[in-house]
């Protein structure tokens, strides 16, 4: 049996893939892009160098068992923009991921059984909110600049709290004797009764705000846009959701819902494989995150992405009572 023929079986059949691939894998010639002369590297050193097996025919896809991590070979496909993922399946979401990988969703979800992770179960709606659960895993990232330089980061780096959007505040009315000045984005709703901030404040920005009047209720409405719009580099974690199966009514055949591209999101949705362990919006008008662009390498950079399951610290021991 070839690879090829594991996994065309594997598309009606997921659960038998583990088994099969691992039946058949070949050794792959692989030179890892992880090197230790970043300061980035230097803080999150990489695992000892292993010898990966390919999972997919397109290479795209590997399997480290001795460091216990499954690697990805994707590009950088935005720069710029909110975002829903950071890995999406190639031709699918593009518009709204940071890099793009062109395998299939239940290649990588094996590698990660493979290594002894965890899965959990997707966000859920039911009698209110349910975070994604499962076992968490690290993810880094890993290129090399136009200039020849390696680099190693923790893809939470790349992510940053939305900023390019408004914060509101109720207020009946503006303070008297303020006037805001009409080049700038704080503004005042007389019908909604509302002020609004869109984008980052400076610091310049919020003292000369502040100038405008001693009103407790509009400084603190200042001060509240200049604290949220500051840059912040996400820092939830990621876990093993999982995603689902469809049953095809017609030949009851299972599909993987993460096929259709939630492969490594930001925003929580129902068939993603890895999610964040904490709420965050799915809904266009109200995403939590976006690229942190400064620090993303151009469009088109190849990019290898480490996924690596953290293990789970055994609850301690409870120690015995001395009785004084």
């Amino acid at each position: 049996m070839s690879v090829s023929s594991v996994l065309r079986d594997s598309r009606q059949h997921p659960t038998r893939l583990v088994g099969g691939l691992v039946a058949v894998l070949c050794l792959a010639s692989w030179t890892n892009l992880i090197t230790a002369d970043d300061k980035a590297a230097t803080s999150n050193p990489p695992a000892a160098e292993g010898t990966p097996v390919r999972l997919n025919e397109a290479g795209t896809v590997l399997l480290d068992k001795k460091n216990k991590r499954v690697l990805l070979k994707t590009h950088v496909v935005l720069q710029q923009g909110a975002l829903e993922m950071l890995v999406c399946k190639k031709q699918t979401k593009e518009h709204e991921a940071i890099l793009a990988v062109d395998a299939q969703a239940y290649v990588i979800h094996a590698g990660l059984l493979a290594i002894d992770a965890k899965p959990g179960t997707p966000f859920r709606f039911d009698n209110g909110y349910h975070p994604p659960t499962g076992q968490k895993i690290d993810i880094f990232l890993s290129w090399t600049d136009d200039k020849g330089k390696s680099h190693r980061v923790p893809a939470r780096s790349w992510i940053r709290q939305a900023i390019n959007r408004f914060w509101v505040v109720k207020m009946e009315s503006l303070p008297e004797g303020v006037t805001l000045p009409k080049t700038s984005e704080l503004r005042f709703d007389r019908k909604l009764k509302e002020l609004s901030w869109y984008g980052s404040m400076t610091t310049r920005e919020r003292d000369a705000f502040l100038a405008l009047s001693k009103d407790k209720a509009f400084r603190e409405a200042i001060l509240s846009f200049f604290e949220q719009s500051q840059q912040r580099e996400m820092q939830a974690d990621w876990v093993f959701a999982g995603s689902g199966f469809y049953v095809d009514e017609d030949t009851g055949n299972k599909y993987y819902l993460a096929e259709d591209g939630d492969l490594i999101c930001v925003a929580n949705f129902s068939g993603a494989m890895l999610d964040l362990s904490s709420e965050s919006s799915a809904t266009n008008a109200e995403r939590n995150y976006e690229a942190y662009t400064d620090r993303i390498p151009p469009k088109g950079t190849e990019v290898l992405v480490e996924l690596i399951p953290v293990a789970e610290k055994a609850p301690a021991k409870p120690t015995e009572k001395t009785g004084k």
